[in-house]
């Protein structure tokens, strides 16, 4: 039996299903990842600062306007759709499998493939709140000033993106939720991700269920022995997969 037959057979075995994936799940929507050759961190990007320091918490308050600058030019993709990955985790539901999808991505693609249990430990852009009034947004409804900066209509507060910035502490509700998923799981898929940022990575350490796999394109250390582990990008390895 080859490595593609024990996944699917593994599948096929397990009833409760978690997928945790990474920012390589959304790589063949055509939304770059972070640390890869081609990633946002180590591209040239054009501005005089680091991604990693415009996308803080302390740059977002003291340079709203080159943040939102580099959050609508590098972090937005209005026109991204659901990849054959997304499709695949989301189609899991209907085989009757109880699927949660833990995601470090902030693009909603896994809802806008049917997934309907989606933890999203980062946060997603689709979601966006005035700083004063509290008021929320779509990312259709933002109004920007003369600077690019959303704004509230309301009280012309600055609406930021529901998402997780560097020096900010995941959603503690969305983490607990995760964590009780990991650990009632019969089966942990790990997709698209390098599992190096903290805390998210550390949550594979609450897996003790039955079927282990880690699927990306380069070798990632899952923490646990015994996975079942592809080397190939999700789509090539999903692909060959028959849910019927």
């Amino acid at each position: 039996m080859n490595n593609i037959e024990k996944l699917q057979q593994q599948i096929k075995d397990s009833k409760r299903i978690v997928f945790f994936g990474g920012a390589g799940v959304s790589t063949e929507s055509g939304i770059p990842d972070f640390r890869s050759a081609e990633g946002i961190f180590v591209q040239e990007t054009g501005y005089q600062y680091s991604p990693e320091e415009i996308i803080s918490h302390s740059f977002f308050q003291q340079h709203p306007k080159v943040f939102f600058d580099f959050y609508f030019d590098k972090l937005i993709y209005p026109d991204a759709k659901p990849n054959s990955t997304h499709q695949f985790i989301a189609d899991l539901e209907k085989l009757n499998k109880d699927v949660t999808v833990i995601t470090q991505n902030i693009d909603g693609l896994h809802q806008d493939a049917g997934s309907t249990t989606v933890y999203e430990l980062h946060g997603t852009v689709r979601e966006n709140y005035c700083l004063k009034c509290h008021r929320e947004f779509t990312i259709s409804e933002l109004e920007r000033d003369a600077d690019g900066i959303p704004r509230c209509p309301d009280d012309q507060g600055i609406v930021r993106p529901n998402i997780v910035l560097y020096q900010e502490g995941l959603d503690q509700d969305i983490l607990n939720h995760a964590i009780k998923a990991i650990q009632e799981a019969d089966m942990l898929i790990i997709g698209g991700t390098s599992l190096v940022v903290y805390p998210a990575a550390g949550l594979v350490n609450y897996f003790g269920g039955k079927h282990l796999v880690v699927i990306n394109k380069t070798i990632i250390q899952a923490g646990q022995y015994g996975a079942l582990t592809f080397e190939d990008s999700l789509s090539n390895v999903f692909n060959q997969i028959k849910l019927r």
